[in-house]
Parts: structure tokens; sequence; C-alpha cells
């Protein structure tokens, strides 16, 4: 495993649309052991490939501690309520802002070995897909959040 940089707001990478993983293989599996390890460095609860320079289509989320889920290809297939939460992103370095996110989600995607896989989530689990998957399509959570402000005052 190794570490990745960040890419940061203002890369136009962040703001490009990205494209599907079409074979899942050792480079892709070793792409996840390295996201998984960078995520954790910067302690993130969740990270992108474009975030770390890949423009494909996969992200993985740790909400909870040693609860790693990571998607290939997702496809949210439904999402009901809506709450209000506070998100930050180690792409946008010392903000944090509040972004209106569904409270309920199911979402489907494949997994490192290519077994498609169904995961439904609640509050902020359910932020956390949305998140990243935004990230796919080149969508900061700064594009969607009111109240942006300094992470150090809070």
């Amino acid at each position: 495993m190794a570490l990745r940089n960040i890419v940061v707001e203002g890369d136009d990478i962040l703001r490009k649309k990205c494209r599907e993983v079409t074979e899942i293989d050792d480079r892709i599996r070793t792409i996840l052991d390295d996201m998984l390890e960078t995520m954790r460095a910067y302690n993130g609860v969740g990270i992108a490939a474009p975030q770390v320079g890949i423009m494909r289509r996969m992200f993985m989320i740790e909400v909870e501690e040693g609860d790693v889920i990571e998607l290939i290809n997702p496809e949210i297939l439904e999402m009901r309520g809506s709450v209000w939460e506070d998100e930050g992103c180690l792409s946008v370095p010392g903000l944090i802002g509040t972004v209106e996110r569904p409270e309920y989600i199911k979402i489907k995607g494949l997994d490192r070995f290519g077994n498609e896989v169904i995961h439904e989530a609640e509050g902020f689990k359910a932020v956390a897909f949305c998140h990243e998957n935004d990230h796919l399509d080149g969508i900061l959570y700064i594009d969607k959040a009111k109240d942006i402000r300094d992470a150090d005052e809070e």
C-alpha cells in the first residue's frame, strides 16, 4: 500500500465526470488499498478515486472504524427523506459546510472482486455515500452547502 497525494479544490480533476471501471484487476485493488491508507492517514471517513487523481467511478467510506465499504461503479437506487449535516472534505481542507442530503439511501455497485453489492444506509452513513458519489460526477459539497465556515472555529 502507498500513501497518495490528495487532489485539492482548484484542480480541474475534481470537476470532471469519472469513467466506469471496465475491468476489476490487481491494479484496481491496489488503488483501493492506497485509497484506504490515504483516507485513514488524513482522518477521513470517505474518499473517492478522483481525490487521488484517478478518474474512475469508485469510492469507499468508513463511517465506523473497521467497517470499510468499497463501491465500484456505484448507482443510487433509492433516496428518501432529508437531513442537514455538517460536512468536510479532504479535497477542501480547513472548511466545513451544512448540506442537505437524503436521510435514507439504497445504493448498489461492485466490490473489489466484481461481485454486485447493495447497501442501505440512514443518517450520517447515507450522507457519506452521497458525498463520495458526488465526487464521481465532479460535484463538491461546497457546491451544495450553506454556511461554509472555517473548521477550526467549530
